[in-house]
C-alpha cells in the first residue's frame, strides 16, 4: 500500500502527470462508481476479480493522497477508521456480546451505527445512497419501508394497469423489484447481468461480421 501511495505522490506531484494532478475528489466520483462496479462484475472470475480490486484500491489511494494535500485525512486514517469500526460493531466477536444468529448481529449493527451519531438514527435518504443503481435503491427502499414482497401477478396487473408514462414506467419497474424480492433474486444483479450477456453476443457478431467481410475480400 505505501508503494501505491508512493506512485500516487509522484503521478501527483512536480514532473507528474498532468491529468492525474488536475483531478479532485468530485471529478474522481464517477471513476470510483464505475470501478466499483466493474469489480462487481467480476465477481466469479478470480482472476479478474484481482485486478478489478486493484482498480478499487487506487480510487482509495487517490482521494486519500488528495485529502492529504489538502490536510484533511490520509491513508492512515482510512485504514484507522474501518480498522476500529470494524471492532467496534462486532462486539460479539470483539467483546463480550452473546448472539444467536445474523438477525441479532445485523439489530446491533445498526443500534451501535445509531448510537455513533448520538443516538440518532440515520433517516432513509441516509441509508440509501444515491449513488446506487435505480434497481439496487428501490430494493433497499422497498426493505426501509417494509413493504411486502409480491409475486408474478402483481406485476402483470400493474403493467396492464400502468399508464404509458414515465410514472406508468416506475410503476411497473417497482412491481418487478417487489418480485424479484419475493423470488429471492437482486433485481440489480439480475439486469446487469443480462445486459452484460447481451453486450457480450453483440461484440460475438460484429467480430463475425468482420471475419466474414475480411474473408469474403
Amino acid at each position: 500500500m505505501n508503494d501505491l501511495l508512493n506512485v500516487m505522490r509522484r503521478l501527483r506531484g512536480p514532473g507528474g502527470c498532468p491529468w492525474d494532478q488536475e483531478q479532485t475528489h468530485a471529478t474522481l466520483r464517477p471513476y470510483l462508481l464505475e470501478e466499483a462496479a466493474e469489480a462487481a462484475d467480476a465477481v466469479g472470475h478470480p482472476a479478474e476479480l484481482a485486478d478489478e480490486l486493484g482498480d478499487v484500491l487506487l480510487q482509495v489511494a487517490f482521494h486519500s493522497v488528495i485529502a492529504e494535500e489538502e490536510g484533511t485525512f490520509d491513508y492512515a486514517q482510512v485504514e484507522q477508521n474501518i480498522v476500529d469500526k470494524l471492532i467496534r460493531r462486532h462486539p460479539h466477536v470483539f467483546g463480550d456480546v452473546q448472539v444467536q444468529g445474523s438477525a441479532e448481529v445485523v439489530a446491533n449493527w445498526q443500534a451501535i451505527k445509531a448510537a455513533e451519531q448520538g443516538g440518532q438514527p440515520r433517516s432513509a435518504a441516509q441509508r440509501v445512497p444515491a449513488a446506487l443503481g435505480a434497481l439496487a435503491r428501490e430494493t433497499k427502499t422497498q426493505k426501509l419501508a417494509g413493504h411486502a414482497k409480491t409475486g408474478r401477478e402483481a406485476v402483470e396487473q400493474t403493467l396492464g394497469n400502468a399508464d404509458e408514462t414515465e410514472e406508468g414506467v416506475a410503476e411497473v419497474l417497482t412491481a418487478v423489484v417487489s418480485w424479484a424480492r419475493s423470488l429471492g433474486v437482486d433485481a440489480e444483479v439480475a439486469l446487469r447481468a443480462r445486459t452484460a450477456r447481451t453486450l457480450a453476443a453483440l461484440s460475438d457478431k460484429a467480430l463475425s461480421n468482420e471475419a466474414h467481410s475480411d474473408g469474403a475480400q
